[in-house]
């Protein structure tokens, strides 16, 4: 009498029997092959679905950009630009489930350049935030302290140095107010003078920023 053939397959020219360990190992590492890969899945579409949100906040020029050098399709970017419409909650909600799935059709090098944008802008956003603090602590310094003017010049030689001490002169002129007025509330007028001043001292500090690659000297 003849034996009833073993159930199997080959791996690799090996015979597994089913229900053999090999077989049940084998099975455990495909299965676990396969939760990792859902698992990476998820996440992937997880993290491009946050991407298509934070599109909302890019610029229009850069956007427009991006379009242009085939990085952004035209329909992710209706899709974009409608939803930055909507004020509705579930009407904005399932725009942008759309601009996930859309989202999820990109390459990877279109992908990558919309990261990129968004980290320039933010970078670019965090600039312009330190150089702001940075221009109304210098101006705060030199009109109420005289060595403040030598600190400076010492630090950007480039500044021409006689209109700077002309508009600084002049705004200290303009803030003052009397005792009375003081006593009102009122505050000192803040003129052109005052306003020269931070345009010179962004504009130093930004070149310098640029030329160093580095944060430029806080007076605080």
């Amino acid at each position: 009498m003849s034996r009833k053939p073993t159930k199997g397959y080959y791996v690799k020219g090996h015979f597994v029997a089913e229900g053999s360990e090999l077989d049940i190992e084998l099975k455990r590492e495909v299965k676990g092959h396969d939760l990792i890969s859902k698992t990476d899945l998820k996440r992937e579409s997880n993290e491009l679905q946050k991407l298509g949100e934070d599109l909302l906040d890019l610029r229009a020029d850069a956007m427009q950009q991006l379009s242009s050098l085939g990085h952004l399709p035209n329909l992710l970017h209706e899709a974009v630009t409608d939803a930055k419409k909507i004020t509705d909650f579930e009407g904005k909600r399932r725009q942008m489930q759309y601009v996930g799935k859309l989202m999820r059709k990109l390459d990877k090098t279109q992908v990558e350049a919309l990261r990129d944008a968004l980290s320039a802008q933010h970078s670019g956003s965090a600039e312009e935030t330190q150089i702001l603090h940075l221009t109304e602590a210098w101006r705060e310094r030199l009109l109420k302290q005289d060595t403040a003017m030598e600190e400076w010049f010492g630090s950007y030689p480039g500044t021409d140095i006689q209109q700077l001490r002309a508009l600084v002169r002049q705004a200290r002129k303009d803030g003052l107010v009397d005792k009375a007025a003081v006593s009102q509330g009122l505050h000192p007028r803040q003129g052109r003078a005052y306003r020269d001043i931070f345009q010179i001292l962004r504009q130093h500090l930004l070149q310098s920023l640029h030329a160093n690659q580095e944060s430029v000297y806080d007076p605080r």
